[in-house]
């Protein structure tokens, strides 16, 4: 395949952030997303996450929820600011009932426990972006 043909349609592919703050959470978690054939940008925290929303306009995010900087819980709510569409999947060690629900209160599409699985993740893309 030609370079110029490559480009062409890695820029058609969506885009995929993740927001996650543990570097083998993170690497994990982007090898499952561009195993099923998406872009992915990646984050060291909220912070970050946020001026890549900006900059490269992400289709998806994955976002942990316990960060330095910017929390999952400030991320949800900035964008909820923005008036941002762009879905949310969050990432979480906490399988507690009440984070979830605020989590989904706040515009969550998604709320996947750690560690995340390649189904789980394929799960909240087939979602997202349909089959």
């Amino acid at each position: 395949m030609s370079y110029q043909m490559q480009t062409i349609l890695e820029s058609q592919m969506p885009v995929v952030l993740v927001i996650e703050d543990s570097s083998f959470q993170r690497k994990i978690l982007c090898k499952f997303i561009t195993d099923e054939g998406y872009q992915v940008c990646e984050a060291s925290n909220g912070k970050i996450g946020l001026e890549l929303v900006a900059s490269r306009q992400p289709d998806l995010i994955f976002c942990d929820l316990v960060m330095p900087e910017l929390d999952g819980f400030e991320v949800l709510k900035k964008l909820q600011e923005m008036k941002s569409t762009i879905p949310i999947v969050i990432l979480t060690s906490d399988i507690q009932e009440p984070v979830r629900k605020q989590c989904l209160e706040l515009g969550a599409l998604e709320f996947i426990n750690k560690p995340s699985s390649p189904v789980k993740v394929q799960g909240a893309l087939q979602k997202a972006f349909g089959s």
